[in-house]
Parts: C-alpha cells; sequence; structure tokens
C-alpha cells in the first residue's frame, strides 16, 4: 500500500481560494541545516528626532516643502508620486501584442508618529488606534473619486524602505489591481455558489482546526493561511462581516490597534529584532 501524503513531510500544492493560484510547497525542505538569522534591535540606536529626515516635524523635505510640526499621526501627498492624476492617453502601438493604457491616482506618505525610534508595536494602544483612525479618515475621502485604495507599510531595508522613520504609503488609484481583481473574482464565484462569504467561512475553518491561529480576540482572527506563499506570511480578518475600514466600529477599532501590536510584537519578538515585513490591506 501506498503511503499517504503526510502534510508536514511530502511536497504537494495549495490552493489560494482568493486568487485561484496553486502555491507549491516544500515542508521537507525545513530539515536542511539553517537556524535562522538573530539581529540585534535597532531601534534603541535610533533618535527620536533626527534633524536630517525628511518625515520629522518641521523638517524640509528634498522637494523644498517642509514637513508640519505635527503631534500624532500625518499624512501629506507623496513629493514623488507613482501614480499621477493628469496622464495624457497612450497612442496604441500598431502591434496588438503592445497594449498600454493609462494608469490615473495620487499617493500619499502617512507618518505614524513623531517619533522616528518608534515603530507600531512600540506604540501604545491608543497611538496605534489613530493611526487606524487616519487610515479610514483617508479610505473615507479618497474613494469618493478612486476605485481602489492601497494601504500598506514596506518596514525594514530588507523589505526596500528607505527611511526608518514609522510610515506607511496610501495609493489611490483610478483602476482595479491585478491582486484585486482575482480576489474579488473568486469571492464573487464563491458567494454566488453557497450564499456566504468566502473569508467567513474559511475563518470557521481555520478556528475549527486550531491549526495555523497566531491570536484571536472577540472581533479578530489572525493566520497563517493555509495557502500561504512567503515566510511567515500571516492573514488578519474579521470574524465578522465588514466590507471596508469605514465600516468598524469604535469598539472594532480598539480591538484591531489591540490585535496589530500582539502580531506585530510576535515578529519582533521571533528573531530579536525589529522586524522587517510588508503589510497590505484589501479592502474595495
Amino acid at each position: 500500500m501506498a503511503e499517504p501524503l503526510n502534510f508536514e513531510k511530502h511536497p504537494h500544492m495549495r490552493l489560494n481560494q482568493l486568487t485561484g493560484e496553486w502555491v507549491v510547497v516544500s515542508p521537507h525542505r525545513t530539515n536542511r541545516p539553517w537556524l535562522g538569522d538573530i539581529e540585534p534591535i535597532d531601534e534603541i540606536d535610533q533618535p527620536r528626532f533626527d534633524s536630517t529626515n525628511p518625515l520629522c516635524p518641521g523638517v524640509q523635505r528634498s522637494s523644498g516643502k517642509v514637513t508640519d510640526q505635527y503631534l500624532s499621526t500625518y499624512t501629506f501627498e507623496n513629493d514623488f508620486p507613482a501614480l499621477l492624476e493628469l496622464t495624457p492617453e497612450p497612442v496604441q502601438d500598431e502591434d496588438e501584442l503592445l497594449q498600454c493604457k493609462t494608469a490615473l491616482g495620487k499617493c500619499f506618505v502617512m507618518c505614524f508618529h513623531p517619533y522616528s525610534n518608534l515603530s507600531l508595536p512600540l506604540m501604545t494602544l491608543t497611538e496605534i488606534q489613530a493611526v487606524i483612525s487616519e487610515w479610514i479618515k483617508q479610505f473615507d475621502e479618497l474613494k469618493k473619486k478612486y476605485k481602489w485604495i492601497q494601504i500598506f507599510e514596506n518596514k525594514g531595508k530588507m523589505m526596500g524602505c528607505s527611511n526608518s522613520h514609522p510610515h506607511c504609503q496610501i495609493y489611490a488609484c483610478s483602476f482595479l489591481p491585478t491582486e484585486a481583481i482575482k480576489e474579488d473574482t473568486h469571492q464573487l464565484e464563491y458567494y454566488n455558489k453557497k450564499g456566504t462569504s468566502l473569508l467567513l467561512d474559511y475563518a470557521k475553518v481555520e478556528l475549527k482546526k486550531k491549526v495555523r491561529v497566531v491570536a484571536e480576540n472577540e472581533f479578530w482572527l489572525v493566520l497563517v493561511p493555509y495557502w500561504a506563499l512567503w515566510p511567515f506570511e500571516l492573514l488578519v480578518l474579521p470574524k465578522h462581516a465588514v466590507q471596508r475600514l469605514s465600516d468598524l466600529s469604535q469598539e472594532q477599532q480598539q480591538s484591531l490597534a489591540s490585535t496589530m501590536k500582539c502580531y506585530l510584537t510576535k515578529y519582533d519578538n521571533l528573531f530579536k529584532t525589529s522586524f522587517p515585513y510588508s503589510m497590505g490591506w484589501h479592502v474595495p
């Protein structure tokens, strides 16, 4: 009799229900001789205020503009945006294999805190909730004009972040990104077939199995997704139906702040360092 597949031993493929793509999983590679890299915490060496850092309050940026003397969160239009509001329509190439269209949008930088030596897991719950409130404020304003608002943070030099001051970026787009289209399509197909939410159903499955759950409270569930593609990948899910950040009640916002502090602290403690990561919120 053939040996049955062991999910902790044999390579196999798992279906990402959100995108319809298959992910190759090679669990046996965890036996290779690698102990993991331990890095010292770098935030202790970073000053609270750096007069040369353009994201610090009152410092002039390379564009010539001066950052406000902010005391909490602070959002401003990116001086070097990836997207512009006014872009001419392209002249289509005569070859149909070379297609092009405009990508309109607006980009913002959002500072989490006036202190440079703080990251999200080191902030108080009140300070983290202020960040969430600012996300909601920006989302509410931008959704009036734009089709997709992408809130994301790249933390650490390893993730391509050029400035260690605690901040994220917000891209407001006139189009749906490819990943968003896939997620929207597959969730709609699931709803039309089952009459229920794919992610809420998935959350129930993970809560029942208790294998990949990292943290949870009354309103939120943090887990390693079954179809994880990246090392240390986490998925943050609401336990109750929530379509947009702006739909969150004050209690849910407070709970999200507590949830974020929990899993981000776990990241920092994992390798004894201010953990580098990319975090993005996928909301319509």
